[in-house]
């Protein structure tokens, strides 16, 4: 079945050359993945360096990991954009349309572009979209899936921390530890611990909240290369220790991690 088959079922009126495709993928500082999972999906997508919804409908369609897959995150009608001569990009009004939102997050696509462009008339290429599946839930962040498998994104951090995820809070809160934070533009790591009440969930909130998390190291990195740069943070737990141990052993074992990995002559770890 093709993706405009599917769409018109639940929107008879939709045609494609009413239509532009927004084939959304990594951008050099976001993964729009990631912006999608924070619910920050829509906001994001208004902003535009050039004038590319000039139509009636926009169809997003998000980079999946897999080759040529791609998720639908809505289809959505275009009212025109403003010029913000501040940030220097157009903004445009744009509204979900409420027809297709059963299949935002869920409904899963194939194509195979060709080159890199982003913006695609869609009567070009609505005959090679093809539906892969139908998800049962709306993509959304995993339960907490235990201390040694964490791997987040910046992006998930922070939906995780806004979305205040019972299972992950419960989890870190009650623990103490040392975690690592890798720079994926550098592949430089910054190891650090945290103690005390609330654990590593406090201290990983601060990060959501501010990208460098009072650290000086990263706090100057984000002053010379924008806060933009936080998106580039990858997060993991290295160890966990019982929330009630003395800080002094936590430490000791932070620095056991710092000359391991090599942070303070190679990363961004200054002492």
């Amino acid at each position: 079945m093709l993706l405009f088959d599917l769409l018109q079922v639940v929107n008879p009126g939709l045609n494609p050359e009413e239509c532009k495709l927004h084939l959304a993928t990594w951008n050099g500082e976001e993964n729009p993945v990631d912006v999608f999972l924070a619910g920050n999906f829509d906001e994001w997508q208004r902003w535009q360096t050039k004038r590319n919804f000039e139509r009636k409908y926009v169809i997003a369609l998000i980079a999946l990991p897999a080759q040529n897959q791609w998720l639908f995150a809505g289809l959505y009608t275009a009212h025109g954009s403003e010029w913000k001569k501040e940030h220097n990009l157009h903004y445009y009004q744009m509204v979900p349309d409420v027809s297709c939102a059963e299949f935002e997050g869920r409904l899963v696509v194939s194509f195979s572009r060709t080159g890199r462009q982003s913006y695609l008339n869609a009567e070009n290429w609505a005959a090679e979209i093809s539906v892969a599946e139908l998800k049962a839930e709306k993509l959304s962040i995993a339960e907490f899936p235990g201390y040694r498998s964490i791997n987040l994104s910046k992006g998930e951090l922070d939906a995780i921390v806004r979305q205040s995820i019972e299972s992950w809070r419960t989890a870190l809160s009650n623990v103490a530890g040392v975690y690592v934070i890798s720079d994926t533009a550098s592949g430089k790591l910054y190891v650090g611990s945290a103690t005390g009440e609330g654990g590593i969930w406090q201290r990983w909130s601060q990060y959501a909240a501010t990208g460098h998390g009072g650290n000086k190291e990263l706090r100057d990195l984000l002053r010379e290369t924008g806060a933009v740069s936080a998106e580039n943070f990858r997060f993991a737990v290295l160890e966990i220790a019982d929330i009630h141990s003395s800080e002094k052993e936590v430490l000791r074992r932070e620095s056991h991690w710092k000359e391991v990995l090599l942070t303070r002559e190679h990363g961004y770890n200054a002492n």
